[in-house]
């Protein structure tokens, strides 16, 4: 059974960093993509960043503030968040999607405030 377990939200200050972790269990991040969505309340679940074998992709509104990476060892994947604004109040869901079967994996997600 895949699972995914997020870490390292909490509350900061506007300007502030945070690294987000995404552990996987129950299959290699490696031959998936990996991906990092948010939502806020009362909003729709959003896509934030990306990575594969192929590189890393980016919403626009994440672009040069956020770096996604990957431990394929650790199989973790991690979401460092610099220059903190509170639009990016959310909760943070990361996802796996097998490449071979298509499917797809959720964590149960974890919280961001950030106060102005």
């Amino acid at each position: 059974q895949v699972q995914l377990v997020e870490s390292g939200g909490g509350s900061v200050q506007a300007g502030g960093s945070l690294r987000l972790s995404c552990a996987v269990s129950g299959y290699s991040i490696y031959s998936s993509d990996m991906s990092w969505y948010r939502q806020a309340p009362g909003k729709e679940r959003d896509f934030v960043s990306g990575i594969n074998s192929y590189g890393t992709r980016y919403a626009d509104s994440v672009k040069g503030r956020f770096t996604i990476s990957r431990d394929n060892a650790k199989n973790t994947v991690f979401l460092q968040m610099n220059s903190l604004d509170p639009e990016d109040t959310a909760m943070y869901y990361c996802k796996c999607r097998r490449n071979y079967y298509g499917d797809n994996y959720w964590g149960q997600g974890t919280q961001v405030t950030v106060s102005s």
